[in-house]
């Protein structure tokens, strides 16, 4: 089936089709393939709508792969907003060989782990072998591929993503992608012929098909008979290239069936997209040049299909870092719930994916800030521009799940700024936090009690997140019990006037550079009298940057405080 090569750049290339919304514009590439399929034919009216993503599990599920689960998500939902039935998929593609051992593990609590602190042999025994066929080294799940599916499952369901997830072992040994694995062998001059453009080393000898050895349980490229009328191939183990290494191979020869292997990645994704009949699929810009453009060759070519509506996702980084398992630079969409909303990291999914961005922890205070606005924008609480407005008129729906109609009562919301709640964490008291809150006039008096918690639960969040990165925020404010301090008469004269300043309602940078001023008239050295500050307030000879930290405290407390009045 040869046909017109479709770039993967679905939304560079979108001309003056531009919705607000970035999903808008992949669901109507994707309503045009299925109508074109049904006026040829080949779709039936009930067909479901299948959206696709996938990873190898060889190493810790981390946030860098939530990007083709919650571009999935947002397309889908468009698309169900439009009256179709979607399912969305998302294959473990689980029957790849272990090709080195990772240096970082995840348990399935989400902690990180090195490999020191697990049954490392497990691994180190097995490179070579399918992910699905090597004991779990945790030792609580079948197997190390089922240990990390599991944490994709976590991280899909915690951020209320209904997928169906498919082991690609299980694809093969139920016979699913039978059909296109003897389709890809009977036709594999080809097959060749097709790969050679991508491929060096492509003699004709190659055979597209990893048979997996009975004896050692490795996968092995060398086959050497085919037998279509058994569907079996013969096979010798022979070593594999891994990288810069090589595995070696038993010797031993024998007669595998083709649920007993592996196509290789160029034939076997598009041989997924044939097998779950999938029709759209996101997937990182590492693709777009190489087995993209292979895959669709294939899937034309090869295995006469058409392949789904492509899309092309920027990366991005953490704290300024490609994410990488083996640098230890992954966090896990359990630890970001921990000190964000899952709406908040559902909408960092639904922005711009053509546009590279960094994920940081260090500045989350930022992220989440941007969430508010955004929020408030949709109520119309806030000014903005059209397209702000148009982007969250068309979004927040998506983002927070629910239909408009039943959103009207989360006008009653209540957002704490994110780092006055990393503040009221620095005390454990939750009435002192509520007390606070509603002091400083973030809570209102008739605030329903379900917006209460929720306002507070982000308090716990925040405080996670200075813990986290031991920012100024990662101290324990001496609410309630004045610490013991001496103070000379010309530091307590000092901290009078600097309560006064501070009484008379001035912001955070004026009060910063007041302590100074205030240090110099007194002719107190300047790190005294920070570390005075400290000691009223944490009873420690450090803390945060004072002036911004004074202005983030409710400011009747502060000024008590600084007169050593409680």
């Amino acid at each position: 089936m040869s046909g017109e090569r479709e770039g993967p750049y679905t939304l560079q290339d979108d001309g003056d089709d531009r919705h607000a919304f970035w999903a808008d514009t992949v669901a109507d590439r994707v309503e045009e393939r299925i109508a074109r399929h049904r006026r040829a034919g080949t779709r039936d009216e009930d067909d479901p709508i299948v959206v696709k993503g996938g990873i190898s599990p060889s190493g810790v599920p981390h946030l860098g792969n939530v990007n083709e689960i919650m571009r999935g998500y947002y397309v889908a939902e468009v698309l169900r907003e439009r009256g179709h039935d979607v399912r969305q998929v998302f294959t473990a593609d689980d029957a790849d060989p272990l090709r080195k051992l990772p240096r970082t593990l995840a348990d399935l609590e989400g902690n990180l782990v090195d490999l020191g602190e697990v049954d490392a042999g497990a691994l180190g025994r097995n490179l070579g072998v399918p992910y699905t066929e090597i004991p779990d080294p945790f030792g609580c799940c079948g197997s190390y591929g089922e240990h990390f599916s599991n944490i994709i499952q976590q991280s899909a369901d915690a951020l209320d993503v209904p997928i169906e997830l498919h082991s690609t072992t299980e694809l093969y040994e139920s016979g699913r992608l039978e059909e296109a694995t003897r389709h890809v062998l009977a036709n594999r001059e080809r097959a060749r012929e097709v790969l050679s453009a991508y491929q060096d080393k492509v003699n004709d000898d190659y055979v597209p098909f990893n048979p997996r050895c009975s004896d050692c349980g490795k996968i092995t490229e060398t086959v050497t008979g085919i037998d279509l009328g058994e569907n079996t191939v013969d096979y010798r183990c022979t070593d594999m290239k891994a990288g810069d290494r090589t595995i070696e191979g038993c010797g031993h020869e024998g007669t595998a069936t083709l649920r007993e292997g592996k196509m290789p990645w160029r034939f076997e994704w598009p041989a997924q997209w044939q097998a779950l009949t999938v029709d759209f699929e996101p997937f990182g810009k590492d693709h777009a040049e190489g087995s993209w453009p292979s895959g669709e060759d294939v899937a034309r070519n090869v295995l006469a299909i058409e392949p789904p509506v492509p899309m092309v996702y920027e990366w991005f980084t953490l704290d300024g870092e490609p994410f990488s398992s083996s640098e230890g630079n992954v966090i896990l969409v359990s630890e970001v719930l921990e000190m964000l909303e899952p709406e908040v990291l559902r909408y960092f999914f639904a922005k711009d994916p053509t546009t590279a961005r960094d994920f940081s922890i260090e500045r989350l205070d930022q992220l989440v800030d941007e969430f508010d606005r955004f929020e408030a924008i949709y109520f119309g609480e806030v000014e903005a521009s059209e397209d702000e407005r148009a982007f969250a008129d068309r979004v927040y729906p998506l983002v927070v799940g629910k239909e408009e109609g039943e959103l009207e009562d989360r006008r009653e919301r209540i957002r704490l700024p994110y780092t006055f709640a990393a503040v009221l964490g620095m005390t454990d008291d939750p009435a002192l936090r509520e007390e606070i809150a509603r002091r400083e006039g973030h809570v209102p008096e008739d605030a329903p009690e379900w917006a209460i918690e929720e306002a507070l639960a982000r308090v716990e969040r925040a405080r996670t997140w200075a813990r986290e990165t031991g920012n100024e925020f990662d101290y324990e404010l001496k609410r309630t019990v004045l610490p013991d301090h001496e103070f000379d008469a010309d530091t307590e004269r000092a901290l009078e006037e600097l309560a006064d300043f501070i009484e008379a309602g001035n912001d955070a940078e004026a009060i910063q550079g007041e302590i100074y001023e205030t240090a110099k008239r007194h002719d107190i050295d300047v790190g005294d009298f920070f570390g005075a500050g400290y000691r009223l307030f944490f009873d420690d000879e450090q803390g945060p940057k004072l002036g911004p930290f004074l202005a983030k405290v409710d400011r009747e407390f502060v000024v008590a405080r600084l007169r050593r009045e409680r």
